[in-house]
Formats: structure tokens, C-alpha cells, sequence
């Protein structure tokens, strides 16, 4: 594994432990205040289902991340591109799941959704066409 991957994966773990909050607070949230941390109370259920869908996508977007990062060694692609899609990987992430938490209580804010879907489209397309090159 390369040393830009070794970082990258080390920022995306870093994230892990928030994502483990946020599953606390949902099931606080989810079961009123019986189990796992606070949360905010009163949510609606088309709130609490943003809140759901918020923390899967966390999870799932930074274990593809994590594996961006690695496919990032083997794949061919221009120089001014690799740190782009690195440091991307990771911002969709946030801004995907940070997004559906956000619209939850703001529909105006559905644009950082909006922008984190651009941003997985984008770098899972770039390193897929990477890797293909690189056979």
C-alpha cells in the first residue's frame, strides 16, 4: 500500500467512531430515549427515516473510501487527478450522509445531498476507468 493510500485509509477510520455515534443516537432516537444516546426529540418519520438513511450511507460510503483508496495504487490515471479523487472519496462520504441529516430538517439543504451523490458518482467512475486502463 502506498503512503498517500496508508493516510487516506487512516483519515477514513478516523471517521468510523463518529458513525458509531450516529447509530447510538438513531437508536436513542428510535426507541425514545430507552436505549443508545440522546437525540433531538419530536422527529417526524419522514425525519427519522433521513436520519437512517444519513447514517447507512455514512457507513457504507466510507468503506467505499477505504477502498478507493487502495484501488487508487493500481490504478492509471492522470497526476493532477489522484489527490482529487482521494481527498473525494472521503468529502462524498460526509456530504452524502452530512446531507440526508441536514435535509431532515432543512429541505433547502438538500444540495449538500445533491453534491455528495455528484461527488460518488464522480470518483467511482474516475478509479473504475483507472483500473480498467490499467490492465
Amino acid at each position: 500500500m502506498s503512503q498517500d493510500a496508508r493516510f487516506m485509509c487512516g483519515l477514513s477510520l478516523i471517521l468510523i467512531p463518529t458513525i458509531v455515534y450516529g447509530g447510538l443516537t438513531i437508536l436513542g432516537v428510535i426507541s425514545g430515549g430507552q436505549f443508545g444516546t440522546l437525540g433531538p426529540e419530536n422527529l417526524s418519520a419522514s425525519q427519522i427515516a433521513f436520519w437512517r438513511a444519513g447514517h447507512a450511507h455514512a457507513g457504507v460510503l466510507t468503506l467505499l473510501a477505504l477502498f478507493i483508496q487502495i484501488a487508487m495504487d493500481y490504478a492509471v490515471l492522470p497526476s493532477s487527478l489522484v489527490w482529487p479523487v482521494r481527498i473525494g472519496a472521503i468529502a462524498a462520504s460526509i456530504l452524502v450522509s452530512g446531507g440526508f441529516f441536514a435535509t431532515a430538517h432543512f429541505r433547502s439543504a438538500r444540495f449538500i445531498l445533491y453534491t455528495g451523490a455528484a461527488l460518488v458518482a464522480a470518483t467511482t467512475l474516475t478509479v473504475g476507468v483507472g483500473l480498467i486502463r490499467s490492465r
